[in-house]
């Protein structure tokens, strides 16, 4: 049986850096199956999660990125492999400020051979990262297409 976790970035009171956490909550909503799909809101300290990856065969980030120079909104999907640092090992590493990018690069260094070849990244373009709660209409329906696609893949693994 392959295993799905699927990981969501962002700060719930940072406007449109929320989404990420927006779509593990719409995929909550779909009543996945717990043993093939593991929903992780990693909201914005997650080194403390990285453990809970062990035994997934694929990993899903979802996140938003600021100054992509495109519309607000834009969606983007890519493999983790074209934007993933090097395994990284400075122990002065603030935690609590840790990207997803650096964060599958310790995931790496701890899960060795059980880290999963299978990751695929979905990056929404923001650019209201003001201390308010609520996204902009159209990073939400970015947020939405996301999770519809997300939902999309996982059907396709079963069929």
């Amino acid at each position: 049986m392959n295993r799905t976790a699927i990981l969501g970035f962002g700060n719930p009171v940072r406007s449109d850096d929320a989404v990420g956490c927006y779509v593990i909550e719409k995929l909550k909503k779909a009543n996945l199956n717990e043993d093939e799909v593991s929903l992780i809101d990693m909201g914005t300290s997650s080194f403390e999660v990285l453990f809970q990856l062990q035994g997934h065969d694929r990993l899903i980030l979802v996140d938003g990125t600021i100054n992509s120079g495109e519309e607000v909104g834009t969606l983007f999907k890519l493999p983790a492999q074209e934007v993933m640092s090097s395994v990284q090992d400075d122990p002065m590493v603030f935690l609590h400020s840790l990207k997803w990018d650096q964060a599958l690069s310790y995931a790496k260094k701890i899960l060795q051979d059980q880290f999963p070849d299978d990751i695929q990244v979905y990056l929404i373009a923001i650019d209201n990262t003001k201390l308010e709660v609520g996204m902009s209409e159209s990073v939400e329906n970015a947020g939405q297409k996301v999770s519809e696609l997300i939902l999309e893949d996982l059907a396709n693994l079963v069929a």
